[in-house]
């Protein structure tokens, strides 16, 4: 806990190993150097924003989760029956068929959890679990949090100034205050312990806002004072025990205002003692008043859903805690083999796919709209050859069309896909080659599907010469400029936040167009600038498209007019600059750039991953 700024989730970054850079000193496991390695597979981080994929039910997250998370050898029927488990323990089980983005903020919290739980990490890290929730689904969190810890869980989160309420079901507290530790034990001591330093905490007021408030500095400047006391966070406030050396300070004169404060409070309560080490020094006599935690005069008793002696019920279907030790010695990486990941993933970008309207339906809209469009505009041209450069025009707004609808959806998957990426993998989901080649593949074959609907439209509308195998050259260019437009679109995505993407990948794209071979034929390119053409894709598919219409002996075309000038292909490929021009060279140069910039995605994507951690 700690005041905004103070270091706590830079804290739980490092402790879950979520941040690895830029860090000094050692952390132990148990008194041994910490096996980051073997310790991320124990724990699991869940992060203060729901990252949920919001096109997924809560039923199929579960299955996908318990699929990556749980090992192959596990029988389908255990799988569902500890997806169950954790639906009921997390009363979600009736809400199996809602989409996660249809789920309150409390329930997509209980989600979060409940994915991280299937293969039962010994220890869960939680950034601010209750920001954004309202008073009684933070007090269901947190009661949920202490009933995980119940059952034998390491339950550690950073908390933004809980309630009272809230505040005294947590077991120990670490406060923080500018990087440094003001207070580490247990909540139950924090008023006692502030008071041995003349820190007194007003009745009825908030122990865990009069912290934070001592942290910022409105009482004065206390924090060098408070760090000294608890020598930075080594020393570790139990019990009134912990700080003898403060008490005896003390005046002694407080003994009998301390007997008669037990005796009204006993008195109130029945002669009950639930806060009886709040009060009692180890028989020496009791805190003075002032000292005393003011919460203990509530009379009504917090209860949680889970006693402390009682082990849940969870915990018959989950896996063993015990279990985690075969685990920690694994030399596996993840559960399950990188096929496995792939083929699961894959089949989950499947199901984002069909139930995505911009993804999917607007795509295959806007392709058959297009391509209806231009075969109307550039009607049975083909063949005219007194409308040949027009027909060129058609060619080209082919490249265009293709390229800027396959690179700016693809812009877009990397950024919105991140948080959802870094949380996966970071708990050890999946490899990011495994995620990495299921999407690069899910996209793939509709794609495919959208451009050959396309290229048959404009194909036939236009008038192209009807030959099995010009139809086929010609499909395969557009095709390969899809998919290499794709590659530069994921590259972009991979590389640059959303607002860049967007704004530099039609930019960059601009000196393709220009050295393409359309605006300026290449002879008439300067020697010092005719090395981009040989970098330009669109020039390879305008090439590849062109050759395919106009060359391998294609028959003069008819002309309705006095003279044209284009009536022989072999003149418009001349025109062109293309004669000498190798089809065959044109689809090798185009795989190579494809296969170059789907590489350059994955390391630009991991490089992110990186540096966003």
């Amino acid at each position: 806990m700690g005041p905004s700024g103070a270091g706590k989730s830079t804290l739980l970054n490092i402790l879950s190993g979520y941040k690895t850079t830029n860090i000094d000193g050692s952390i132990t496991m148990n008194g041994k150097e910490r096996n980051l390695s073997q310790f991320r597979k124990l724990s699991a981080y869940i992060m203060q924003d729901n990252q949920l994929h919001a096109n997924l039910t809560v039923e199929e997250a579960m299955n996908v989760a318990a699929s990556l998370k749980l090992s192959q050898k596990v029988e389908k029927s255990e799988k569902q029956h500890v997806i169950k488990e954790i639906l009921e323990t997390l009363g979600l089980e009736e809400h199996r068929p809602t989409l996660t983005r249809n789920l309150s903020g409390g329930q997509q919290k209980r989600l979060s959890i409940a994915l991280e739980l299937v293969n039962n990490p010994p220890i869960m890290f939680f950034d601010e679990p209750t920001s954004g929730l309202d008073s009684s689904t933070c007090f269901q969190c947190v009661s949920l949090l202490k009933f995980l810890a119940r059952g034998g869980r390491t339950i550690i989160c950073t908390i933004h100034q809980p309630s009272a309420r809230l505040f005294e079901m947590f077991d120990q507290l670490y406060t923080l205050a500018d990087g440094q530790c003001v207070y580490q034990g247990s909540t139950r001591q924090l008023v006692p312990f502030l008071g041995t330093l003349d820190l007194e905490c007003p009745s009825y007021h908030n122990p865990a806002s009069y912290v934070i408030e001592v942290s910022c500095g409105e009482h004065g400047d206390h924090t060098r004072k408070l760090v000294n006391a608890i020598e930075n966070g080594k020393k570790d406030i139990r019990s009134e025990l912990d700080f003898p050396a403060q008490k005896n300070k003390k005046n002694e004169n407080a003994a009998n205002g301390n007997a008669n404060l037990k005796v009204n409070y006993e008195r109130m309560n029945g002669g009950a003692n639930k806060y009886a080490d709040n009060l009692n020094l180890g028989g020496n006599g009791l805190l003075p008043p002032s000292m005393v935690n003011d919460i203990a005069k509530e009379t009504e008793t917090i209860k949680i859903a889970v006693e402390p002696d009682r082990e849940p019920e969870v915990n018959s279907a989950l896996l063993p805690v015990e279990g985690a030790s075969d685990i920690d010695h694994s030399p596996e990486r993840y559960p399950t083999s990188e096929f496995h990941q792939f083929w699961v993933v894959l089949k989950r970008t499947l199901l984002f796919s069909r139930r995505d309207w911009t993804l999917m339906y607007l795509r295959l809209f806007a392709h058959i709209l297009v391509g209806f469009l231009i075969g109307t505009l550039y009607y049975d041209i083909g063949n005219d050859g007194a409308k040949v450069l027009s027909n060129l025009g058609f060619l080209f707004f082919n490249m265009l069309f293709l390229m800027y609808t396959s690179m700016t959806i693809t812009i877009l998957s990397f950024p919105l896909e991140m948080p959802v990426l870094l949380k996966e993998n970071f708990n050890r989901w999946y490899s990011l080659r495994s995620y990495y080649l299921a999407i690069t593949v899910s996209d793939i074959p509709f794609q495919t599907i959208f451009c050959v609907l396309y290229v048959s439209i404009v194909y036939y509308f236009t008038s192209q010469p009807l030959e099995w195998f010009r139809f086929a050259m010609f499909l395969g260019s557009c095709l390969l400029i899809s998919f290499v437009a794709q590659s530069v679109g994921l590259v972009v995505g991979a590389a640059m936040n959303v607002q860049n993407g967007v704004f530099l990948a039609p930019v960059m794209s601009v000196p393709f167009l220009l050295f393409s071979g359309f605006f300026v034929s290449f002879d008439a390119i300067p020697i010092y600038l005719r090395w981009i053409t040989y970098l330009s894709y669109i020039r390879y598919g305008f090439e590849g498209t062109a050759l395919a219409t106009y060359s391998y002996g294609r028959e003069k075309l008819k002309c309705h007019q006095v003279y044209c000038h284009f009536k022989s292909p072999t003149t418009t490929l001349e025109e062109l600059d293309m004669l000498d021009a190798n089809f065959t060279l044109d689809i090798v140069a185009l795989i190579v750039i494809f296969v170059v910039l789907r590489v350059a995605a994955f390391l630009f994507l991991r490089w992110k991953l990186k540096t966003t951690r």
